[in-house]
């Protein structure tokens, strides 16, 4: 009997150990998520318009297929890419944040030049593409695309959040890297769903509530969802360059040159007078200039190399 207590304390105290462990992986998770808000706004930003144009029916199997591409691409692409990186070569992040960070300014720069008339994205060859595509074909090519983006915006988004996870064990980085997968692919597809199927319950409110309050409030959502979606476009395009900006910025500081992010700080701080609310609102709003000045620049190199190489390596009809 003295044994078989023995025996139930020591699996008491492993599994209370355990239990302080996934608290721990937990914390750190969410406090690593919290570093990559911007990529996960812009992420949950863009990803509604892959299903623009679809059936109702096919929106909600659409974005599913996303959010397992999207666990796919964090799990078992990205989680194992970053340890490798963060425990053999540390020197490499740097560079590779800045590379995306340039990517994402490209992307913002793009969308607000389209808007002024000034080019033409790949998103405008897309479009002229997909009007002679069959239904089912279309989603697989749509599908594949969105995969592709959430491929650059998951992998600012872990490589983030992997920076902001206190130094400690091989196994303990993984777990709460892992955590960080699963917890934000769930919020930000979850959140497109949401987005997605507002309006079909705000129609399905308005013509079927035998309650008037019910009824209006179902035409409110219908009405409001269209100027919703285009607020989270400008939203996303906004925390796009807010984050390219800023991954640039703390980039160039990782690799010895921090005259820009003390020049940041201290303009940011001098127009804040003692709010941390403003200081950080004038330093993204910065950030974001700066992201917008460096994605014009490699527009002309996205219009030369990087259009091409999408068009070329994007899903098509067959």
């Amino acid at each position: 009997m003295s044994g078989l207590l023995a025996l139930l304390d020591d699996v008491a105290g492993i599994a209370k150990i355990a239990a302080s462990s996934v608290d721990d992986v937990i914390s750190q998770a969410a406090k690593a998520g919290s570093k990559a808000a911007g990529a996960i706004i812009d992420d949950a930003a863009v990803s509604p318009k892959y299903v623009q144009g679809f059936r109702a029916e096919r929106e909600l199997p659409i974005i599913w297929r996303i959010a397992k591409g999207s666990f796919k691409n964090k799990l078992l692409y990205l989680l194992p890419v970053g340890l490798l990186l963060v425990n053999f070569a540390p020197w490499a992040i740097a560079p590779l944040l800045m590379l995306g960070g340039g990517y994402l300014c490209f992307e913002g720069a793009e969308k607000v030049a389209h808007v002024l008339g000034w080019g033409h994205g790949h998103e405008d060859y897309e479009g002229k593409e997909d009007a002679a595509i069959d239904p089912a074909k279309l989603e697989e090519k749509k599908v594949q695309g969105a995969i592709k983006t959430d491929f650059i915006l998951s992998a600012e988004i872990m490589t983030i959040s992997l920076a902001a996870i206190p130094e400690s064990n091989f196994w303990m980085e993984a777990s709460t890297l892992a955590a960080v997968a699963i917890m934000i692919t769930i919020a930000v597809y979850g959140s497109v769903a949401l987005i997605v199927k507002a309006d079909d319950v705000g129609l399905a409110l308005a013509s079927r509530s035998p309650l008037a309050a019910t009824r209006a409030l179902g035409r409110g959502i219908v009405n409001v969802m269209p100027h919703f979606l285009k607020a989270l476009t400008i939203i996303g395009t906004a925390a796009m360059l807010w984050v390219g900006g800023s991954i640039i910025v703390h980039g160039l500081a990782e690799m010895g040159w921090h005259g820009p992010e003390h020049l940041i700080y201290g303009i940011a701080k001098s127009v804040a007078g003692g709010s941390g609310f403003i200081e950080w609102t004038a330093k993204a709003a910065i950030d974001g200039v700066l992201g917008l000045a460096v994605g014009f620049a490699l527009i002309p190199l996205g219009e030369r190399v990087i259009t091409p190489i999408w068009r070329k390596f994007a899903p098509k009809a067959v």
